[in-house]
């Protein structure tokens, strides 16, 4: 049976996602980093942690964003087939709500309308929008706004299938280490493993947007989680690129199935906010 949605309740989800999501830290998130704090070695990595928890709690009570990068708003549109959206067209559904969630919670407009000639939209529209059709009479909606200062130091590698696992291992910890503080950690990494050179990026996207609580249910993808996760921490790289234990707070992997002549890497790396709602209409 058809279920009608309208896309203005698309748009006023979308709007109060951006300026939630750019307010308050997730619930996993703010658990990984007290864990993160509690482990950490370093007297300093320790400081510094404890500084970021605090600004988390000042731009929850005060309405300040947790930080001033409010990033471009990507979303993941999961539409059931069984749906029937009604009142216009769904990306300008969204990108609407991208619009006046950023003008209504006075977030900071980052996104220019052509990247050569780069003059400011004024409205942080359009955003990079992925969709998907499954099964059902949902929507599912994630949103992820994303920083530049670790979006820029994400990396894709096209891996030749002799390189195995011991080459994923390596080109994730070489994305890591270049990354270094630029990627304000402790960060958050999310890799895809298959596909295409775009189908891997995209899976890291998704990765990111994942709980950092909840481990991949393949056991392979998972033993690689919890390894990556590890030799991360042992980088030294520490909170704020200032050393310690602290680099990564999780290790999120995607996988999909790839031609036998390739093996695509993408590492999608994030900083400590890792800022992501969902919901589902």
């Amino acid at each position: 049976m058809i279920r009608r949605v309208s896309t203005e309740e698309i748009t006023n989800h979308i709007k109060e996602m951006c300026i939630e999501a750019n307010h308050y830290l997730s619930e996993d998130m703010e658990k990984a980093l007290v864990s993160a704090a509690a482990r950490e070695q370093s007297p300093v990595g320790k400081k510094i942690l404890g500084q970021l928890q605090e600004n988390l709690d000042i731009a929850g009570k005060e309405m300040i964003p947790i930080c001033q990068d409010t990033g471009m708003a990507v979303v993941f549109a999961e539409i059931g087939q069984d749906v029937h959206l009604e009142g216009g067209l769904l990306e300008d559904a969204i990108n609407e709500g991208v619009r006046l969630g950023y003008l209504e919670g006075f977030l900071r407009k980052s996104v220019v309308g052509d990247p050569i000639i780069r003059e400011n939209t004024k409205d942080n529209t359009p955003a990079v929008i992925h969709y998907d059709i499954v099964a059902g009479d949902k929507v599912k909606l994630t949103l992820a706004p994303k920083g530049f200062g670790s979006e820029n130091m994400s990396r894709v590698f096209m891996l030749k299938p002799s390189d195995g696992i011991e080459g994923v291992k390596d080109a994730i910890l070489t994305a890591v280490r270049d990354a270094g503080p630029n990627a304000c950690p402790p960060m958050v990494v999310g890799v895809g493993i298959g596909g295409t050179f775009e189908k891997c990026a995209l899976l890291a996207k998704k990765a990111l947007a994942r709980r950092v609580d909840e481990r991949s249910p393949v056991l392979y993808v998972r033993e690689l989680e919890e390894e990556m996760l590890g030799k991360i921490n042992m980088l030294g790289i520490g909170p704020g690129g200032l050393g310690g234990t602290a680099t990564a707070l999780a290790v999120n992997i995607n996988t999909y199935p790839t031609h036998i002549a390739g093996l695509p890497v993408a590492i999608n790396i994030c900083c400590h906010v890792n800022r992501h709602v969902v919901r589902v209409l």
